[in-house]
């Protein structure tokens, strides 16, 4: 599909930017698809619109550590990724976090996979005035325990977001069923009582001249272990920040974009390989009790010695976290379109796109439009093959 100019949208008559193969009206939210008219291969003549998106899929590597593969994701054509895999050189339990920003160029929309957090709390005495709040223990930051909203309020949106202006927090939801479907993930065993919170908070703020809403999401997860002294009894908390993710847009389109983000998010796959061989340095990182890697020459060193063999624990851990999130994108959203799900021809599979339109496309390339319009066809004045696909 080639750039052409549009000048009006025509769901709602707006004026929309000349340029670009596709764009989200500012004024009705409507996600358009700009098309070279049929017998027109150099672009000239009157611009065709339809409504619809072109999704594409989104590799993000981990050029850090492993060099494979660590995830992928259906993101807009056209929209850009910042961020990746970050190894962590001093904390054993989570030697590496994820933290990816899929935006577009040409407007406010993001999504944001935010990094988990890590925390520890105890109330020995002698542990809490050797390592006070705000220092790490074992590479985990020493802070009393929060339930889901407070860890939001007053940790994850302060530094994912303090430095914007005019910040203020619009809404704040409890999700007790987000916390229920996210399987804990850290690295005690599965038998060990936990306690998870789920929660959202929407903030509004100022990103230039304008203003942008952006929800938040986590699951807080706390382990508490009874240790007994020659003091009496204590206890020594562990507690996590997972599964925290944004959706952000123009004040006012964040709920029409819903069904992009729940389709975004849903679409996240983890590659098992790169998931075993995270859990695989963990491991070993806390068996050999090592709290800090002193390089990232040692750290690849470490990940050579693991093998790409995956046992059926950790196969069925990589399941259970992927059950998770696909289980947290039906929490982004109740909007009415959802999604629908069709067979890829090309990748002989099913896949997850925005519901509510008539035809989907696919091609090769791992790229999918939907649209609206009958008379819609990819293949004019393209040079790639698209087919189109069957709902199931």
């Amino acid at each position: 599909m080639c750039a052409v100019t549009a000048e009006r949208c025509p769901q709602c008559g707006a004026s929309l930017p000349p340029g670009g193969e596709q764009v989200i009206c500012s004024y009705c939210g409507s996600r358009l698809i700009r098309q070279r008219p049929a017998g027109q291969p150099g672009g000239s003549g009157e611009n065709q619109f339809v409504q619809g998106m072109r999704l594409r899929t989104l590799v993000c590597m981990d050029t850090q550590g492993t060099g494979i593969e660590a995830l992928r994701m259906l993101v807009p054509s056209g929209w850009q990724s910042s961020g990746g895999v970050l190894w962590r050189l001093n904390n054993p339990g989570m030697p590496a976090v994820i933290s990816l920003t899929v935006y577009n160029p040409t407007g406010e929309e993001a999504l944001e996979i935010l990094p988990s957090l890590g925390f520890t709390w105890t109330n020995n005495p002698m542990v809490t005035m050797m390592f006070p709040v705000g220092s790490l223990y074992f590479g985990n930051e020493v802070r009393p325990p929060m339930d889901a909203l407070q860890a939001l309020r007053q940790i994850i949106v302060p530094r994912a977001r303090g430095n914007t202006q005019g910040l203020q927090i619009v809404r704040e939801e409890r999700l007790p069923d987000l916390a229920q479907q996210a399987k804990s993930q850290n690295p005690l065993p599965q038998e060990t009582p936990t306690v998870a919170d789920g929660g959202r908070v929407r903030i509004r703020y100022q990103r230039g001249p304008h203003s942008v809403e952006e929800e938040i999401y986590t699951v807080v997860e706390v382990v508490r272990l009874a240790q007994p002294t020659m003091f009496g009894m204590q206890e020594l908390i562990f507690w996590w920040a997972n599964y925290t993710f944004s959706c952000r847009a123009l004040t006012g389109r964040l709920d029409d974009l819903s069904d992009l983000f729940r389709v975004m998010i849903s679409s996240v796959r983890l590659n098992p390989v790169w998931f075993s061989r995270y859990n695989q340095v963990s491991q070993y990182l806390i068996q050999n009790q090592i709290q800090q890697i002193q390089s990232v020459g040692q750290l690849s060193r470490i990940i050579h010695q693991t093998s790409n063999q995956i046992s059926d624990d950790m196969l069925a851990s990589f399941y259970r976290r992927q059950e998770a999130m696909d289980r947290l994108s039906s929490s982004v959203s109740q909007a009415i379109r959802g999604v629908d799900e069709y067979h890829n021809p090309f990748e002989e599979r099913g896949v997850e796109l925005p519901g509510g339109y008539n035809y989907a496309w696919a091609n090769n390339l791992g790229e999918y439009i939907v649209s609206d319009d009958p008379n819609f066809n990819p293949n004019i004045g393209s040079n790639l093959h698209w087919e189109l696909m069957q709902r199931k």
